[in-house]
């Protein structure tokens, strides 16, 4: 099972596939079969298998996801796909006040960073509690990447704080992504 605490990390036992560390613990990241690689006879490498190719959010993790409500303190989002791969199902997330950026939190309001319906970049935040899933944009790359206007019309980016509305030409605020390119020129 996911964020299931499967053996102590220690000079015996090692991440492998579907695992990842978590206060000295290997916890799983798929939902599958466990499976101890001993071929090494000084280290074992932990590693959870799956059959149907479950992906689950793990901490580090870019994940798209879309906010669906917020409030002053925080916003709740729907994890939709990780690392690029599409989820067979969504994951309920948060993503706190103090998250979504590194400096200046005391000034952040939410209302003027996201709004339901965002799509936004965020990295997964280690898990405190067992499938709780936080979220952090507390980076350039991170943050709303599509986003359409009160009226429904799609918006474009036109700083790190505004997008404007392609039809009326409104300009809104919210935390944007800055876009990376890749090796190809294409904007990723």
């Amino acid at each position: 099972m996911s964020g299931q605490r499967l053996c102590r990390l220690d000079s015996t036992h090692t991440l492998g596939k579907g695992t990842y560390k978590r206060q000295d613990y290997i916890y799983s990241s798929l939902a599958g079969i466990v499976n101890v690689d001993n071929t090494n006879n000084k280290i074992s490498v932990v590693e959870v298998r799956s059959k149907d190719k479950t992906i689950v959010p793990a901490p580090g993790d870019i994940v798209t996801a879309m906010v669906t409500t917020l409030n002053q303190d925080m916003c709740k989002c729907l994890i939709t796909s990780v690392c690029g791969h599409e989820l067979n199902e969504t994951y309920r997330s948060s993503l706190r006040r103090q998250d979504v950026r590194m400096k200046e939190i005391d000034k952040i309001d939410m209302l003027q960073c996201f709004r339901p319906g965002d799509i936004i970049l965020a990295r997964i935040l280690p898990m405190t509690e067992a499938h709780t899933f936080k979220l952090t944009t507390a980076e350039n790359e991170l943050g709303v990447v599509i986003a359409c206007s009160e009226y429904g019309h799609p918006m474009t980016p036109i700083s790190w704080t505004e997008m404007k509305c392609t039809k009326t030409n409104v300009v809104e605020y919210r935390k944007v992504a800055k876009i990376v390119q890749d090796n190809t020129g294409e904007n990723v």
